[in-house]
């Protein structure tokens, strides 16, 4: 899967930081745009991992197409 990121160096260290604007909160960064970018892959793997839900009984799960 592709998600768009931002790269956005940082004038006084040097250092990358970079951003899924897809995906609100999903920050990283690294002393080298390479660097930046490997974080980020691992920052979205994390993000979109599911969380184990509890549901109470009788609870239904469904999908939904948007678009």
């Amino acid at each position: 899967m592709k998600w768009r990121v931002i790269l956005e160096p940082d004038p006084e260290t040097g250092d990358w930081a970079v951003w899924c604007p897809e995906l609100p909160g999903c920050t990283s960064a690294g002393e080298t745009e390479d660097e930046a970018l490997r974080n980020i892959q691992d920052a979205i793997a994390l993000y979109i991992e599911p969380t184990p839900m509890k549901l109470l009984s009788g609870a239904i799960i469904r999908e939904v197409v948007v678009g």
